[in-house]
């Protein structure tokens, strides 16, 4: 698997990142060791994972995917061939369990990398995100900009300047952003040159064939800010993949097990078109996963695309769809059902 350089570092990664937040609650420890296995074997050296992991998101869980993850670095080693990035929890209800309620603030940040580092079995992290922003934006498909008073969020700078003194440090080497605006990474990017630290090299946001909302704006600015954009959520939680068509519920899957918490994948028009594209995807003699993800890797402004497995089977599927490159009636099929209906699932 040829190697594409993040952004203005030195780092090179995989284009195929594999996705870990099905560790420890999908996939057992022996799973997860046997899929890290298999991604190294097919030249996956990207792996992206998050201190809430695994999802659906819980205190008795919590932190469980990067365990599993550290121990797989310390029984195989080759730490040094590998990317790992990880991210450090925003404010959130749902998560008071997270250091008596998650903010943004330079302890608590420090207290989520040590941790973080611990759990992984490793003394440096090579790529930590804030996962989505304190202040009050649109992110996990939210629509609409409806201003509130959020004066007691915890500022970017003050964020910054405490993951900036942990890259001085050596805990880690660079920082992203997740979940994020044009507005939200243009002043990011501003705050660091304000105050002289290292770029943002990452912003990672949903994007798939249901919901390219990053092309209206973001795509511009990582272009000419030289930033890199990982796409999560490539086959929109497997829609794309056919497997929930015709009300089908796969055994073990996930919006078969929590469709309620991941509604953003479930509502309105979005399974209808997915299964439009399913269609798409099969008229063109392609597999619907094949399609949806191959799309998405071809998309020049995408460096790295986030793909989350169960099975060793479904994760060279997602390898081999790397490879592959989209005729022009595939393109004119997906682009007339995007116009049809743009971003349903955002």
């Amino acid at each position: 698997m040829q190697l594409r350089k993040l952004a203005q570092t030195a780092l090179n990664v995989s284009p195929v990142c594999l996705g870990t937040m099905t560790f420890g609650e999908q996939c057992d420890l022996a799973q997860s060791h046997r899929i890290l296995d298999r991604a190294r074997e097919r030249g996956i050296n990207f792996l992206d994972t998050a201190e809430l992991y695994p999802s659906p998101m819980k205190a008795e869980t919590y932190g469980e995917t990067e365990r599993h993850i550290g121990a797989w670095v310390k029984q195989r080693g080759g730490r040094d061939k590998v990317v790992i990035a990880s991210k450090v929890a925003g404010p959130g209800g749902r998560i008071a369990y997270v250091r008596g309620g998650p903010k943004l603030v330079e302890a608590q940040v420090r207290v989520a990398v040590e941790g973080s580092l611990q759990r992984l079995n490793t003394d440096y992290i090579d790529l930590y995100q804030v996962h989505w922003p304190a202040r009050s934006s649109n992110y996990f498909g939210r629509l609409g900009y409806y201003p509130r008073d959020d004066s007691g969020a915890t500022p970017l700078a003050e964020t910054l300047a405490a993951l900036d003194a942990l890259r001085i440090e050596g805990k880690i080497r660079h920082v992203g952003l997740s979940n994020e605006t044009p507005w939200g990474l243009m002043h990011a990017l501003a705050v660091a040159k304000e105050q002289g630290f290292e770029s943002v090299a990452s912003v990672q946001n949903p994007y798939s064939l249901l919901n390219r909302v990053f092309e209206i704006g973001l795509a511009e600015v990582c272009h000419r800010e030289r930033v890199s954009m990982l796409a999560y959520s490539p086959l929109a939680f497997g829609l794309l993949s056919g497997k929930y068509r015709n009300g089908a519920k796969p055994e073990g899957a996930r919006l078969s097990l929590w469709a309620d918490y991941f509604d953003r994948y479930t509502q309105g028009l979005v399974p209808e078109l997915a299964h439009q594209y399913c269609d798409a995807a099969e008229e063109h003699g392609l597999s619907p996963a094949q399609m949806a993800l191959a799309f998405v890797l071809s998309r020049a402004f995408i460096d790295s695309t986030i793909v989350g497995v169960t099975s060793t089977e479904q994760l060279d599927m997602c390898i081999d769809a790397a490879e592959m490159k989209l005729a022009k009636p595939v393109l004119k099929s997906i682009a007339k059902l995007h116009e049809k209906q743009p971003n349903p699932c955002p």
